[in-house]
């Protein structure tokens, strides 16, 4: 089992950058491919970005596409999520979350453990 934790979020002003981490528990970080999501109030959880196990592959929604980049550093069990040119859509709750399984995910329902979330507003 893996515990994660996010940070790094907080108010932001719309065209600024913010950077996520999630650190992870355990010594098997790098055998989860990782995922950060995001829920919108009054929206559905929808999938952001995911990284593969080696972090040499990466996916991103549309929508972040460009704006967004998804890293990791297996040697210190974490994940991290640079965001730039930030609007107020980009306004949720972010979330990572750790799938056990091998290939590279975008449904959340495929994911194993999650964490608690960090919020991040945009103002505009």
């Amino acid at each position: 089992q893996v515990q994660l934790v996010e940070s790094g979020g907080g108010l932001v002003q719309a065209g600024d950058s913010r950077g996520l981490s999630c650190a992870a528990s355990g010594r098997t970080f790098s055998s989860y491919t990782m995922g950060w999501f995001r829920q919108a109030p009054g929206k559905e959880r929808e999938f952001v970005a995911a990284i593969s196990r080696s972090g040499e592959d990466t996916f991103y929604a549309d929508s972040v596409k460009g704006r967004f980049t998804i890293s990791r550093d297996n040697a210190e069990n974490t994940v991290y999520l640079e965001m730039n040119s930030l609007a107020p859509a980009d306004t949720a709750v972010y979330y990572c979350a750790a799938d056990r399984t091998p290939g590279v995910s975008r449904r959340g329902d495929e994911y194993d453990y999650w964490g608690q979330g960090t919020q991040v507003t945009v103002s505009s």
